[in-house]
């Protein structure tokens, strides 16, 4: 398979965007952000393009999509305001007091990627690894030692690629009573050397990476995090 893997995505991915998104994470999300409809009406005001990579097939259809962290924000950020403008201020104000509670601090030395996503029908065919390689590749640009990221214990798939790929898990936080709200017990912090060789899986895509896509990525208002 070619895979294509642009930064940003266009507004006429916009909705698949979110709907991957919700897929991947909305049973960890779902009792915080639930009803549906209301969840995907807070990702889709506040996801940014300019903080992603999408992979693209020959035919341009979306595959998959990596956000990442950085001091001007994330890829699914939002602030209470905006939690307000979906929820209403009752609402907004105990779900952004349980979203604090899953929030991630960037660091000076380690790049941290906020979300990665691949289509159902697209996985084992190299897309996470390609998406993997331009977060490593943009992390390198701004700088960074390594690439961070947070696996939950439910989701050994995704913990397989990453161990493929080579990051290595640097510690292990128990959500304890929270489990009940978030859908998982634990969540282990792992990280990659942004010089590090990712292990083979002997399915590695034909890669072409634009740093800059076909079309420029949708610009929005700045939110703050979450």
């Amino acid at each position: 398979m070619t895979i294509s893997v642009r930064q940003g995505f266009a507004s006429a991915d916009r909705d698949l965007v979110v709907e991957l998104y919700w897929q991947a994470f909305g049973d960890k999300l779902g009792l915080v952000l639930r009803p549906q409809a209301c969840a995907l009406a807070f990702i889709g005001a506040v996801v940014r393009a300019d903080h992603s990579f999408c992979a693209y097939d020959a035919r341009g259809q979306l595959l998959g999509v990596a956000g990442f962290k950085s001091p001007d924000g994330a890829f699914v950020g939002g602030d209470l305001g905006a939690l307000a403008r979906v929820y209403g201020w009752g609402g907004a104000i105990w779900r952004a007091g349980l979203l604090t509670l899953l929030g991630r601090d960037m660091e000076n030395r380690r790049f941290l990627l906020d979300g990665l996503v691949v289509r159902p029908e697209a996985r084992s065919q190299g897309v996470g690894s390609a998406l993997l390689q331009a977060i490593t590749e943009e992390a390198a640009r701004r700088g960074y030692s390594e690439v961070r990221l947070d696996v939950i214990d439910t989701n050994q798939r995704a913990r397989a690629l990453y161990e493929r790929e080579g990051f290595r898990p640097l510690k292990t936080q128990r959500l304890g009573l929270l489990s009940w709200i978030f859908g998982f017990s634990a969540a282990t912090t792992m990280v990659r050397a942004v010089g590090g060789t990712p292990g083979d899986d002997g399915n590695k895509p034909v890669l072409a990476l634009h740093k800059r896509p076909g079309h420029p990525p949708d610009q929005q208002e700045r939110p703050g995090g979450a």
